[in-house]
């Protein structure tokens, strides 16, 4: 009976949305992806895992990371072992060190230093943020981020090493960052890019960017995924192709259509009014999650609450701006819906935080 009451208090419209969402994914999946049903069961094994999970995590209290400093600096220590055993143990995939393989299974760690990272600045900005104008704060959060984003950039990883860099400078903006402050920042982000251009970037991370500013550049090479792309959200139509029936899709003509281009996938075969019904859906989970930071009545809540929206929403925008050829291609997967289920462990994590936020301040209200 407890455990029935505790379930009643969870915010089962947040829930529900994002199970939909799932659930397109796992359509798509099973559609799209050349091993078809071993990808869908992995898949819902993941989100069965992940119920359980969040449900185990909403009944531990969050003011734990709220008020033990050395809890979370633990996390954070684990969050980086994690990423340097890579380097030693990783599983090499595409020429990428970013999983540790588990028997049949692959587990990111970034996913989860995402979630740890989230907690770290949600203490660290709640407790200080009165100073704000104090620019020390801005370098100290910068370095606890910057070595898990050097440690993803070098895997190399630059889709997810970019989404550590939107969580810390969008809650920066939460917590009050001054515009002198922010332009100081910006003048150091194009400086960085400038070094990084001439001594970091691969070429083809060069050529990726290179196809962004410029379309037509190389169509037949870089251009190609993007091209491919555009053209299987086309051929979808308003009701889409069917089930496996998409050329684009089904011939290769896309790439990784269960992962990086799921997006056009599912457009391609569910057509646009699927695409409108998962952005709707997204729209839900938004929504929710503002209302929830507004109800929050602390710091480090309404930072925590808004920055897994953050992870949830820079991922989306960056992953349907690849799809349709108004970002470069950078590896940053649909959230919720893209095969792999790092992601959907890690964000089931921060629900299963989010859900004990509401239902510990319900009670203290």
């Amino acid at each position: 009976m407890f455990i029935i009451d505790h379930l009643k208090r969870f915010d089962w419209i947040l829930l529900i949305s994002v199970f939909l969402i799932v659930g397109i994914g796992l359509l798509s999946i099973y559609s799209s992806s050349r091993l078809g049903i071993i990808s869908f069961q992995k898949q819902v094994a993941f989100l069965i895992i992940g119920f359980i999970v969040m449900t185990g995590i909403s009944f531990w209290d969050y003011r734990n990371f709220k008020n033990n400093p050395y809890l979370v600096l633990g996390l954070y220590v684990l969050a980086i072992l994690g990423l340097v055993g890579l380097f030693f143990f990783g599983d090499l995939i595409r020429g990428v060190k970013s999983w540790y393989r588990v028997g049949p299974i692959s587990i990111s760690p970034v996913e989860f230093t995402k979630i740890i990272l989230l907690i770290l600045l949600a203490k660290y900005f709640s407790i200080r943020h009165v100073e704000m104008y104090k620019f020390r704060h801005i370098v100290v959060s910068g370095l606890y981020v910057a070595l898990p984003f050097i440690l993803v950039y070098l895997q190399p990883d630059l889709g997810s090493a970019l989404i550590l860099g939107l969580l810390w400078v969008g809650i920066l903006f939460l917590s009050g960052i001054k515009i002198k402050h922010f332009l100081i920042l910006l003048l150091c982000a194009i400086l960085l890019f400038m070094f990084a251009w001439n001594f970091l970037l691969k070429d083809y991370q060069k050529e990726r960017i290179i196809s962004f500013v410029v379309p037509t550049y190389d169509p037949l090479e870089v251009g190609w995924s993007q091209n491919q792309a555009k053209i299987a959200l086309g051929n979808g139509g308003l009701f889409g192709k069917g089930v496996r029936s998409g050329s684009q899709t089904q011939l290769r003509f896309l790439p990784e259509p269960q992962t990086d281009f799921i997006f056009a996938a599912i457009g391609e075969e569910f057509g646009f009014i699927t695409i409108g019904a998962l952005l709707f859906l997204f729209s839900i989970v938004g929504y929710r999650i503002t209302l929830l930071a507004r109800r929050a009545i602390d710091n480090f809540s309404r930072i925590f609450i808004l920055g897994l929206g953050i992870i949830l929403l820079s991922q989306l925008f960056i992953n349907i701006g690849t799809n349709i050829g108004y970002l470069p291609v950078i590896g940053v997967q649909l959230p919720l819906v893209s095969y792999g289920g790092g992601f959907l462990l890690s964000f089931f994590i921060g629900l299963g935080i989010l859900q004990n936020i509401k239902i510990n301040q319900r009670e203290l209200s």
